[in-house]
């Protein structure tokens, strides 16, 4: 007996990327830092905030590859003179992954109160019902 895949499905037609796309999600970092929220401003608009504290905008990086929206962040060196007591605020690097559905794009980016604000909106497609004329067999 043959095993089917969720991606080798015969109802699923066209959707071979899913499994692949499944094994990408599962992949992904899921350490706590940053930490996130993932809100829907509407039926069709989303939005990420990530905790970016003691980032600035230019240690920030935003790219789309691939359908998976990276998220980077890199605090630039600093200066040695500094001599902490104590030091409890983290000071890393970080990459953040969220794959997005088809249809979804990234409508901007800002950063706010310690936040960074990812805004997603999702095209509405249009409904097309198209008719398939049957040919006579030759």
């Amino acid at each position: 007996m043959t095993k089917l895949t969720l991606g080798s499905h015969p109802f699923l037609l066209g959707f071979d990327q899913l499994e692949r796309l499944v094994e990408r999600t599962a992949k992904s970092d899921s350490a706590g830092y940053p930490p996130y929220n993932i809100e829907q401003l509407g039926e069709n608009a989303f939005r990420i905030s990530l905790a970016v504290a003691g980032f600035r905008e230019d240690d920030l990086a935003i790219t789309l590859e691939d359908r998976q929206l990276v998220i980077r962040g890199r605090q630039s060196d600093e200066d040695e003179s500094r001599v902490f007591l104590h030091r409890g605020i983290a000071a890393r690097q970080f990459q953040r992954s969220f794959v997005l559905a088809d249809g979804v794009e990234v409508a901007g980016a800002t950063v706010e109160n310690g936040l960074l604000h990812v805004d997603l909106k999702r095209a509405v497609p249009e409904s097309v019902v198209r008719r398939i004329e049957i040919s006579k067999a030759k």
